[in-house]
């Protein structure tokens, strides 16, 4: 304990003995009560600080469900919904347990699969598996409140969490919460600076061409949408400027529509997707809807400007790299390259 033996005379000698005994004493006495702290209380320094590196303070985020507080920049992220998924490959965050494709969750969507190469499935975005998610000990859960409120506190206990609150209409409000969840901010901030420089420039080349009035259509398993402006496509066409059918020019979701209302589904142009579970119900009805002489008797569909495109990009997965890869599609539909 000590390097050096010191030689006093008399007192000075007991003096300095009882010095040291009383010093190992005190030291045995501290590491005893420190084995007796409760483990709670025992947290090591980079969580107290919040994370691995013990340089970032705690954080609080206010989100659909109230606040919660994260400590650090988190590095074991569970992602519950599929437009999450695509801000935290935006900002390069890989999760640790991810749901899979709306059609298909035993696998993840075809545009994400690469990035995330190693990440656990851990359910469906309708049905999230707690002990999946619980066995991977995230240090944060991300999901929102229209598919998980009821499941809310159930992922509070094995992690903080954080809700955005629905998945339609303006997409940038949840990737900025996500972003933000995941002590992102910054980097948020510039992702949707770019995608404001990307709208811009569509519209000065766009020019007259704004006015182009886009109908959108949906088709499903046993039913068939008209999409209005409060969608992730509409939300699209509201930052370009483009114009939308006087039939479809709603702050509203959806109608589910007879083939008697096939004559609202006009417009200059008209971008349509089909989504399918692999039972091939919604394929028959696309098939039998787009044969139909209403359907057939369209200026739009006469016109030859009906086109087909992806529903897991045009409206399925609805983040912010499908929305980019809309806007590729729609420079080429609206522009012309």
């Amino acid at each position: 304990m000590f390097s050096r033996t010191y030689r006093t005379a008399g007192g000075k000698v007991f003096f300095a003995v009882l010095m040291a005994l009383l010093l190992i004493v005190t030291g045995c006495g501290n590491q005893q009560a420190t084995e007796q702290k409760p483990a709670e209380q025992q947290q090591p320094a980079e969580q107290a600080t919040g994370n691995s590196a013990g340089s970032e303070q705690s954080y609080t985020v206010k989100h659909a469900m109230g606040e919660t507080t994260i400590k650090g920049t988190p590095q074991r992220v569970v992602m519950l919904t599929n437009q999450g998924t695509e801000t935290l490959m935006a900002l390069g965050v890989k999760p640790v347990g991810a749901v899979g494709a709306a059609h298909d969750p035993s696998q993840f969507y075809d545009f994400t699969k690469s990035f995330l190469e190693g990440t656990k499935l851990v359910g469906t975005e309708g049905q999230p598996n707690l002990e999946a998610i619980a066995a991977l000990k995230p240090d944060l859960i991300l999901g929102m409140k229209f598919r998980h409120e009821k499941i809310y506190q159930q992922l509070s206990a094995i992690a903080p969490t954080v809700f955005v609150e629905e998945p339609r209409g303006d997409w940038k409000a949840n990737f900025s919460l996500y972003a933000e969840a995941v002590n992102k901010k910054a980097e948020g901030e510039k992702i949707i600076a770019d995608w404001e420089k990307r709208v811009a420039e569509f519209k000065e080349k766009a020019g007259d061409k704004l006015k182009t009035q886009v109908s959108v259509v949906r088709f499903m398993p046993g039913k068939v949408r008209i999409y209005y402006k409060d969608t992730f496509t509409g939300a699209i066409f509201k930052d370009l400027g483009l114009a939308r059918p006087a039939s479809q020019d709603k702050e509203e979701f959806a109608a589910e529509v007879t083939k008697e209302r096939i004559p609202e589904m006009d417009g200059d142009i008209m971008f349509y997707f089909t989504y399918e579970t692999g039972k091939g119900e919604a394929s028959k009805i696309e098939q039998e809807w787009t044969n139909d002489p209403l359907w057939k008797n369209l200026n739009v569909v006469k016109a030859g400007k009906a086109y087909k495109v992806d529903d897991t990009i045009w409206n399925t997965s609805g983040g912010v790299i499908a929305a980019n890869k809309v806007l590729d599609e729609l420079e080429g539909y609206i522009i012309g390259k």
